[in-house]
């Protein structure tokens, strides 16, 4: 799941059509405001052991950008660093 909170700093990127930089604030407002990227859902499910490696990489529409979350967040974690398509390996 994706979680946008319409604060101020979002309204204002909307009324000034500058809707490519939502994510970036998205990303910056995760703990300040509860807001959360769907990569960021995806990476807490696969930590969770929720879902394996593989379906949180096809499922992300940014699997580069959920791979490197994963190695930052446990470098032992991150087993897959190939394709995203690519099965997990244990």
């Amino acid at each position: 799941m994706e979680i946008l909170v319409p604060n101020s700093a979002i309204r204002n990127l909307v009324r000034e059509d500058k809707v490519h930089q939502i994510y970036s604030s998205m990303q910056s407002g995760q703990e300040k405001y509860g807001m959360q990227t769907f990569n960021k859902s995806l990476m807490s499910l696969y930590q969770r052991k929720l879902i394996t490696l593989e379906t949180a990489l096809v499922r992300s529409s940014n699997a580069d950008e959920l791979q490197n979350m994963i190695d930052r967040a446990s470098p032992s974690a991150g087993e897959c660093t190939g394709s995203p398509h690519a099965p997990a390996r244990r």
